[in-house]
């Protein structure tokens, strides 16, 4: 059996998926789907520059983990999308300024396009 879990501080869905499922198993398994940098309130999109960007997909990954009360520590794999492998290391700073350690595992693959035309997504596996 699984639980959907919707947060109201993340945008909604843009298609058929929830903002993420978890699965009892020995603790809980939290899948986040895909985040973009869309706010929840107005619906705009953060797209100025790969750092903005960035900080609002986490900033709503987070809006879902904490729905789901867990945060950045119970993160075990991220999966990360991009437009241009050129942005990767200021997606990484800010990125990595989302953990303290212990980070997870992650891939990080360049795409040709995103939903919304946005440079970043970013979808996370957490369990508690």
């Amino acid at each position: 059996m699984k639980t959907i879990i919707t947060s109201e501080h993340a945008p909604k869905p843009i298609g058929p998926y929830s903002h993420a499922n978890m699965v009892p198993a020995s603790g809980n398994l939290l899948f986040v789907s895909g985040q973009v940098a869309k706010d929840s309130k107005t619906g705009e999109l953060t797209l100025s520059d790969i750092k903005s960007e960035t900080q609002k997909v986490m900033e709503n990954v987070s809006a879902i983990l904490s729905e789901a009360n867990m945060d950045f520590t119970h993160v075990v794999k991220t999966t990360i999308f991009m437009k241009d492998m050129n942005n990767f290391a200021a997606m990484n700073e800010v990125y990595g300024s989302f953990f303290t350690g212990n980070f997870p595992a992650r891939e990080t693959v360049q795409v040709v396009r995103l939903p919304l035309d946005v440079n970043v997504e970013i979808s996370v596996i957490a369990v508690k």
